[in-house]
């Protein structure tokens, strides 16, 4: 078996392939900033293509198009509640159930944090997720020390485990400092776990054994099987996590998309049923009122829509590098496919 391909980098950043203020848009930012960044944005689109399009406030006036446009804010805004809502409840039937199911639910996690607990070595798995997930991490970077010290420098397979323990040490001393003190709820948990480039290195890991597994001694295979096993008990525990995490997340959008449907739903009734152009007239800082009057009323009756959208991005971004689970990499990477078998 051969392989003459690259690594791939252990941070998302790097491995993403994006640039560093789109992943920052996309994951790494506060929801609040990113749909305030959206809003101004949307703001002054609207204001500046208002002020310098000379008709546009003879055209409000002579058509009805802000009560059409309103109208549709108003529908809009009402479904999308609806949707919520109906989100709201998807989530809570996951948490409800008999007694029984609730049962099976809690055999399993404490199954999982006994697991958790004998890997690491710990009379308890620590209850914090960040904390769960570093101890995992940590024992991974030690049990890569481990394989290193067991493979002999003239092993044939020492190369390949040098260049394997090499980067997963160097990975989880980063991860590990990235968890201290992370709190579940904020991203930084799951940004971290991101950062930890487990399935690269289970495929390494297999690969060592299969090329070179004849040639390891006890010790070596042992070394190797331990290592092994913790990168492969980390991915359930990063997915688990993660689901956790997106609960949490569509919890936080329902309320805001709530708090903010409601001044919504006022400034789309008020444009309708209230709003006379006739009595917008002048300017304000040098900004013609009409114009300003619908550019607000707009932002204000987008934001629920602008609030969903920063969250779903989010999400879905999270979701598509996370889509596998185990040694699959989805990303196009050099090498990888150019494994020969069989020889």
């Amino acid at each position: 078996m051969t392989d003459d391909g690259e690594q791939p980098s252990d941070r998302l950043r790097e491995r993403a392939e994006t640039p560093r203020w789109k992943l920052w848009l996309l994951l790494e930012a506060d929801r609040r900033v990113v749909t305030a960044l959206l809003l101004l944005a949307l703001f002054v689109t609207l204001q500046a293509a208002g002020t310098l399009y000379p008709t546009v406030e003879g055209a409000i006036r002579s058509s009805d198009s802000v009560d059409t446009l309103f109208q549709g804010f108003l529908t809009a805004t009402i479904t999308g509640v609806t949707l919520v809502l109906t989100l709201n409840q998807l989530v809570l039937s996951q948490e409800l159930g008999a007694v029984g199911d609730q049962r099976e639910r809690m055999e399993g996690a404490m199954r999982f944090r006994e697991d958790a607990a004998d890997l690491l070595d710990a009379p308890v798995a620590p209850a914090r997720p960040s904390q769960f997930l570093r101890g995992f991490v940590q024992v991974a970077g030690q049990r890569a020390r481990d394989l290193r010290e067991a493979v002999a420098t003239e092993s044939p397979a020492a190369g390949a485990v040098a260049d394997l323990t090499d980067s997963l040490v160097e990975n989880a001393e980063q991860v590990s400092e990235e968890l201290e003190g992370a709190q579940f709820g904020e991203f930084e948990v799951v940004s971290a776990a991101l950062d930890f480039n487990y399935s690269w290195k289970v495929f390494a890991a297999q690969r060592i054994d299969a090329e070179y597994g004849d040639g390891l001694d006890e010790d070596a295979h042992e070394a190797l099987d331990q290592l092994t096993e913790v990168l492969r008990l980390f991915g359930p525990a990063r997915e688990h996590f993660k689901t956790l995490y997106f609960q949490w997340e569509l919890i936080n959008l329902s309320r805001a998309i709530m708090t903010a449907s409601l001044p919504a739903l006022v400034v789309s009734v008020f444009m309708i049923a209230f709003f006379n152009d006739a009595t917008f007239g002048g300017t304000t800082l040098g900004l013609q009122n009409l114009v300003l009057a619908f550019t607000v009323g707009s932002t204000v009756a987008v934001a629920p829509f602008v609030i969903l959208l920063a969250y779903v991005l989010r999400v879905a971004t999270v979701t598509k590098h996370t889509l596998s689970i185990g040694p699959f990499i989805l990303r196009d990477t050099d090498g990888v496919d150019s494994v020969e078998w069989g020889e």
